[in-house]
């Protein structure tokens, strides 16, 4: 997940960004206007912001971002812990606020859980779901790269819907059978390994598997991180 920290305590940023290490990727910026530029040259699945930052702070920052249209999701941190200035952040387009000091755990489950909700907001929104140029239609159960239709019939589809929405992050077997099969499923979980086998081959036509990846005795990530794929 790529994410970005917009903190002026370089110190604090450094340590937030080796504290939550994989799956976490963090681009750093350390003023308001440094953090405005990056988010409008690059893509992000979200964003950190401290409230007290020099140039643009966290609250002008916030607003700005909205009306150029950037809808990533928002977590913001602050020593300040009146209720006032948690609303005013939230009313700014902030989605979450966190204050100072703060468990790294929990930071890094809200974050989480802000990239589970923004990609399940896209997903209803438009009912396509987009890696690269891998594209999966659930209106119509359909999928495809540039523009060109893969054969993935039934599970095989759902498989590959379910490693998108979760794109960057190890899904483990177990958690893959449960979803797609239920729990009640009279055939055994090493049925995704079957299943797996020939989205990869798929995949592979397109030069896509590459991008497709078993965790040897845990499961499976779609990732487009390249030290992982490369």
């Amino acid at each position: 997940m790529k994410g970005l920290i917009i903190e002026d305590d370089r110190e604090l940023s450094d340590n937030i960004c080796k504290s939550l290490g994989y799956p976490f990727r963090l681009t750093q910026a350390f003023d308001g206007e440094e953090g405005l530029l990056t988010l409008l040259s690059g893509s992000f699945d979200v964003v950190i912001l401290d409230v007290m930052i020099p140039k643009l702070n966290g609250y002008e920052l916030i607003s700005q971002m909205r009306r150029e249209g950037i809808t990533t999701p928002v977590l913001m941190l602050t020593a300040l812990e009146r209720t006032a200035d948690e609303v005013r952040g939230l009313k700014a387009g902030a989605d979450d606020y966190m204050t100072k000091p703060f468990d790294i755990d929990v930071l890094q489950a809200r974050l989480e859980a802000l990239v589970r909700r923004s990609k399940t907001t896209t997903a209803q929104t438009d009912n396509t779901l987009t890696f690269l140029n891998l594209t999966a239609k659930l209106n119509t159960r359909t999928a495809g790269i540039g523009g060109h239709r893969l054969e993935l019939p039934g599970k095989q589809f759902d498989m590959l819907v379910f490693l998108m929405e979760n794109r960057n992050m190890i899904v483990h077997k177990e958690k893959i059978f449960q979803h797609i099969w239920g729990f009640y499923c009279g055939t055994g979980s090493s049925v995704v390994e079957v299943y797996a086998s020939q989205i990869r081959k798929e995949l592979k036509k397109h030069e896509y598997d590459k991008y497709f990846k078993t965790v040897r005795g845990i499961g499976y990530i779609l990732t487009d991180d390249s030290e992982l794929y490369g």
